[in-house]
């Protein structure tokens, strides 16, 4: 994609452990346009984290990225020296984890970590300091010159994750990814972590990725959407078209699992069975061993991808 800031094109990454080797990611392609929210989604351990982590080159020792390109603007990631993959970590590609109170030191102010960021590009000290208080301004973290000063233990997980992402700003990176940015926060301060996520993008013209298994946190950002299933993008377009006619039975039983507005609508739909086990994974497509719509091939011989329309596709033997 000629406008894409990041493409991953066929990426493949593979984890070797004391039971054998594990096919974490396979294959998977997808592109971030310049100024778009990106969405990755799927059910824990479908791959999705390892594939945010792949593209920072921030996998384990005992984690492969075997195949593929991670192209962003013009470098492909996969080839670069860890020290120039160093310069491109936090300068031009940020990153916000699940759990912010492990990435703050406890025994620092936050805004002398956040600072330390800004230190990196040589900006004099005062000056430094300035531009914190101004980025936790811009995140709209309350009396921001005296939360500068605040230990970590001191602030609510909001506000934590809210120093995380200034952190991650204060570099002005144009990529931000996004790990479960609003995890284990309750419904009012995650709604205002969405809010700061979509100001970012239209004040700072910064492109996201965000990580999530959330499909409500989809409808409420993403501009398009990427479905991952046991290592596998199943389905790929835009939050139109995935809401409006998901394609793939697994994207169609996700969005039966919403919750209702009404009680009208029934109880509560679950899918049956669980994510495969990566060691053993089913032979032909990996969800037929779940799907309600199974046919005697889906056993047998992996789907291809199919187009249902425009940047719209789908990865199954049926027509949708």
């Amino acid at each position: 994609m000629e406008d894409a800031l990041l493409s991953v094109k066929n990426l493949s990454v593979v984890f070797k452990t004391t039971s054998g080797t594990v096919q974490a990611v396979d294959d998977v392609s997808f592109d971030v346009k310049e100024g778009e929210i990106f969405a990755l989604v799927g059910e824990s351990g479908c791959g999705k984290s390892t594939t945010a982590m792949s593209i920072m080159r921030l996998v384990p020792k005992n984690c492969t990225i075997t195949g593929g390109q991670i192209i962003f603007r013009g470098k492909d990631l996969v080839k670069l020296k860890e020290k120039e993959m160093s310069s491109v970590r936090g300068k031009e590609i940020g990153m916000i984890f699940q759990n912010p109170l492990d990435s703050l030191n406890p025994v620092y102010p936050v805004g002398i970590q956040v600072s330390e960021a800004v230190l990196l590009d040589r900006v004099p000290r005062d000056e430094a300091w300035k531009k914190v208080v101004e980025i936790f301004k811009d995140v709209k973290i309350p009396d921001p010159a005296e939360r500068v000063r605040s230990y970590p233990h001191e602030l609510s997980g909001g506000m934590r994750q809210r120093v995380m992402i200034a952190m991650m700003l204060s570099r002005n990176p144009k990529l931000l990814i996004a790990d479960e940015p609003t995890t284990a926060l309750d419904v009012t301060i995650q709604a205002q972590i969405l809010e700061i996520i979509k100001d970012l993008k239209d004040t700072f013209g910064t492109s996201i990725l965000v990580i999530t298994h959330d499909f409500g946190i989809v409808a409420e950002l993403a501009d398009r959407v990427a479905v991952m299933y046991a290592g596998k993008i199943v389905e790929i377009g835009s939050v139109l078209q995935i809401f409006e006619k998901p394609r793939h039975p697994y994207t169609q039983l996700l969005m039966e699992a919403l919750p209702k507005i009404t009680k009208k609508q029934g109880r509560l739909k679950t899918i049956p069975g669980s994510v495969p086990n990566l060691y053993e994974l089913p032979a032909g497509c990996s969800f037929h061993p779940r799907c309600p719509k199974s046919m005697e091939i889906c056993s047998k011989i992996a789907p291809q991808l199919k187009k249902a329309g425009e940047g719209h596709f789908f990865l199954c033997h049926r027509e949708g």
